[in-house]
């Protein structure tokens, strides 16, 4: 038996994949040119896939924080923090984003995915449950795997299946944390978060939000879903990332609970990792200050999402349940996905695929992620590629059917 022979079914999607030319994991952005636009096989290419969502990625302050950072304090810092000391930096940016979150304790992690992995596995152990959306991101399910808690999955976005296994775990002692997402990854809809949180709070369990896609995105201040729907005060745990609305890379945990410190030298995630570079910090920390000082990125983005999930909603795309800054256009099959997401790189345009089994119900999607950078014209540019592409392979009805639907 082979080493990669658990992995068969995949690899011979893989290689079917390949052979037609049909790649999207082996896209590679000869250069970058701005926040929403690339050159990809020697074509200018709009980027609308990279979850950049307040175009901070590009921006001048970040960028300058960076670049002085890295001439003050060198490329790297070699090691974990609980090894080589903390940076000025990183106690500095905890105190920030603990603040932004109106939360006492902050920890910040290499990565976004580390934050969820090591947060969860650390907080619940043998003789816990930890109940989880079914719908959660990968770097939850892997959390599952690194703790002895029961895991157990509750129906997506469904306050009454959270319910229905509470109540059966409800005399059962040990520790019960819930695990839900603000905006969730692939289809972008939201979680009935107060819902959540009332029933979390009815049979005394722990609820963690991660806000990795919603942080900087909602709330009147940017804080996220538990902000804009005011249960701020109400949850126990928040994860974020820096690698989306931030436009870098990195994630944090905030959390009001006294004992919150306990998880530097018993969250292994955290211990064993090298910490974040000072010019990631230093960028991370411009652009929190961006999303404090400028609510008219948050106004923009959001003109733009409204524009652009309202024109593929009008000619008859199945997308995700409400607008967001992941817009994702559901289809009836991989080939067909593959073939259109390859017909818009063609022609100038980038996004995400999503395919099972990292999608909801083995759905196939082609995911747009939409900026506050883009602009109107290439929104609509896409929009018009999608809607031509859309009639082509007979996802949506030739025009001259459509029009006689409506007449």
């Amino acid at each position: 038996m082979g080493i990669f022979d658990t992995h068969s079914a995949l690899m011979a999607r893989y290689e079917t994949a390949r052979a037609s030319g049909q790649m999207p994991t082996g896209v590679v952005m000869d250069r970058l040119l701005s926040a929403t636009e690339a050159e990809i096989n020697g074509r200018k290419t709009v980027t609308v896939g990279t979850h950049n969502y307040l175009g901070l990625a590009y921006d001048p302050a970040c960028i300058d924080a960076a670049v002085e950072a890295v001439r003050r304090e060198g490329t790297g810092t070699c090691g974990s923090r609980i090894a080589n000391g903390s940076f000025s930096e990183h106690v500095a940016l905890e105190r920030e984003i603990a603040d932004f979150h109106g939360m006492a304790h902050a920890m910040v992690f290499s990565t976004g995915y580390q934050a969820n992995l090591g947060v969860i596995s650390t907080l619940v152990g043998a003789g816990d449950f930890l109940l989880l959306d079914a719908d959660s991101h990968a770097s939850i399910y892997d959390a599952c795997k690194q703790t002895q808690a029961s895991a157990i999955r509750f129906k997506h976005n469904d306050p009454a299946s959270l319910e229905a296994r509470l109540r059966r775990v409800k005399d059962e002692p040990g520790t019960k944390l819930v695990v839900v997402e603000g905006i969730y990854s692939m289809l972008g809809d939201m979680a009935p978060l107060k819902e959540m949180v009332e029933v979390a709070r009815r049979y005394g369990a722990y609820i963690l939000v991660d806000e990795a896609h919603s942080m900087g995105v909602l709330g009147e201040r940017g804080c996220g879903l538990a902000e804009a729907v005011g249960v701020l005060d109400n949850v126990d745990f928040i994860v974020g990332t820096f690698s989306k609305s931030l436009g870098a890379v990195g994630g944090y945990c905030v959390s009001n609970l006294e004992q919150f410190d306990i998880l530097r030298v018993a969250c292994r995630p955290y211990m064993f990792t090298a910490s974040l570079p000072p010019a990631t910090v230093a960028s991370v920390r411009a652009a929190l200050a961006a999303v404090r000082e400028r609510p008219q990125l948050r106004e923009k983005l959001w003109n733009n999402v409204n524009r652009f999930y309202g024109a593929l909603a009008d000619a008859g795309f199945q997308l995700g349940s409400i607008a967001s800054p992941i817009v994702a256009v559901c289809l009836d099959s991989e080939l067909t996905t593959l073939a259109m997401w390859r017909a818009l790189l063609d022609r100038g345009y980038y996004v995400n695929v999503g395919l099972p089994p990292a999608t909801p119900s083995g759905e196939s999607l082609l995911r747009c992620a939409i900026s506050a950078a883009h602009s109107e014209a290439q929104l609509d540019g896409l929009a018009e590629q999608l809607i031509s592409l859309g009639r082509e392979y007979g996802v949506l009805p030739q025009e001259d059917l459509r029009r006689a639907a409506k007449a």
